[in-house]
C-alpha cells in the first residue's frame, strides 16, 4: 500500500511541475493564458518548449486592470 501511495504522490507532482507554466498563467490572468496552456499541453514534454512557455508565463508584464 505505501507503494501505491508513493506513485500517486509523484504522479501528482510530476502533472503539477509540468502543467506550471500554466497554473502560473492562470494565477495571473495572463492574457494568452488559454493559448499558452495549448502550447503548454503540445510542447511541454520537450525540455526547451516547457521552458519556453515557462518564460512566457512569467516574463510578459500583466496590465495593472487585468491584475485586478
Amino acid at each position: 500500500m505505501p507503494e501505491t501511495a508513493a506513485t500517486a504522490i509523484l504522479l501528482a507532482v510530476i502533472v503539477i511541475l509540468y502543467l506550471l507554466p500554466t497554473i502560473l498563467a492562470y494565477g495571473r490572468d495572463h492574457p494568452y493564458r488559454q493559448r499558452l496552456a495549448v502550447v503548454n499541453i503540445l510542447f511541454g514534454w520537450t525540455l526547451i518548449g516547457w521552458i519556453l512557455v515557462f518564460l512566457w508565463a512569467t516574463l510578459r508584464t500583466v496590465p495593472a486592470e487585468a491584475a485586478r
